[in-house]
């Protein structure tokens, strides 16, 4: 009884983990569900976390937020802007 290391090793080379470099990736966690925070366009210091230097609101990828939370944190940040409390872009 032979083993065929073809098949052996294919089925290492398969396996998807998340690992980077030092070890698993740690997934990334809702703030907003986790610590039951409300979004409100008035708590400017809350959204300037989302908010590059230049503008830019930063995606879910990056911050960890789900997609429900992305959506409110998005529109309060929009609103936020049309009332002057965040700038649209820093020149």
């Amino acid at each position: 009884m032979s083993i065929d290391k073809k098949n052996t090793h294919s089925a290492v080379a398969k396996s998807t983990g998340k690992f980077k470099k030092g070890g698993m990736i740690k997934k990334k966690v809702c703030r907003f569900c986790a610590d039951k925070i409300e979004i409100d366009y008035k708590n400017v210091s809350l959204l300037r976390t989302f908010v590059t230097e230049s503008g830019k609101i930063l995606s879910g990828n990056i911050t960890g937020t789900c997609a429900k939370h992305q959506r409110e944190l998005c529109k309060a940040i929009k609103r936020a802007r049309m009332l002057a409390l965040l700038p649209f872009s820093v020149n």
